[in-house]
């Protein structure tokens, strides 16, 4: 009896073991997969907000920003190596902006190859105009970019604003791998507003909630803890903190101080945190 007894105590430990050491295994690897999936989301936003600096600077200077003014125009010459095409009447004004398919990096440092179109409804800082975008073979640096951008004017006499949707988003990094991304974002400038033609002046703000899907079908959403900010003569984010949901844990990205760089950081639940490249 004592010795069917400690059989069956002995299985009982076997098997408390195997299922310990199974969650730990799993629990290992769904925080590696916050990892990644908190880097992947890092470089998704940066490279969304790069479309809004193009598109920006292309109705800047083809004066679709709306409003009468005679200061001096001022750009961050985003588009100093492509061809822009402007086509067509509002509430269907198109803008094909192609940085041919060799690509060029622009004066500002930045390389891309391919095409964005660009639909308006209206002029870019009329309050409910709509810029739809979509990408042709479009690459930012290695990375290239596929979805459906909108971007829609939601400001008041007071602000201005817009929402920005992603849907169908897709990167693909250069050694082949890819994930999914949609998001939900409020923007709102925070400098700038008064001078429409100076871009270089101009800080926007971000909130809201972005997921993102690696190949495999696991998912990670996050949500604004302190909103990420944007300057227009900055080739990246520089500040802001996003929350990242895992199964039983956080982790928090963090765009920085302020500081122009072309870093984020990421980290779980106190262990070491993994710097980020956002182009």
């Amino acid at each position: 009896m004592k010795t069917t007894q400690s059989i069956i105590a002995l299985v009982l430990l076997v098997s408390i073991t195997f299922a310990a050491c199974k969650k730990t295994k799993e629990t290992v690897d769904e925080i590696q997969t916050t990892f990644e999936l908190s880097g992947d989301q890092a470089i998704s936003d940066n490279l969304t907000q790069d479309a809004n600096d193009v598109l920006t600077e292309a109705a800047t200077d083809n004066n679709l920003m709306g409003g009468r003014t005679t200061e001096q125009l001022l750009t961050t010459n985003t588009l100093s190596c492509a061809t822009v095409t402007v086509t067509g009447n509002f509430p269907s004004k198109n803008i094909l902006i192609d940085f041919g398919t060799t690509g060029c990096i622009s004066q500002n440092g930045v390389y891309r190859k391919g095409k964005i179109n660009i639909v308006l409804t209206d002029s870019l800082r009329k309050t409910g105009s709509v810029a739809t975008l979509t990408f042709d073979n479009y690459y930012v640096n290695t990375y290239k970019k596929e979805g459906l951008i909108i971007w829609t004017n939601t400001s008041t006499a007071t602000t201005k604003s817009w929402n920005r949707k992603v849907n169908n988003g897709k990167i693909t990094a250069a050694n082949g791998s890819y994930w999914l991304h949609t998001s939900n974002i409020d923007i709102t400038q925070t400098a700038g507003a008064s001078t429409p033609l100076n871009l270089t002046d101009d800080i926007y703000t971000f909130t809201g909630t972005r997921t993102v899907t690696n190949a495999d079908g696991k998912s990670r959403t996050s949500t604004t803890q302190t909103p990420l900010q944007k300057k227009t003569n900055c080739n990246n984010i520089d500040s802001g903190i996003l929350k990242v949901q895992g199964p039983n844990h956080f982790a928090l990205i963090d765009f920085g101080n302020g500081t122009c760089d072309n870093t984020a950081t990421v980290s779980i639940d106190g262990r070491p945190s993994i710097t980020v490249t956002l182009r």
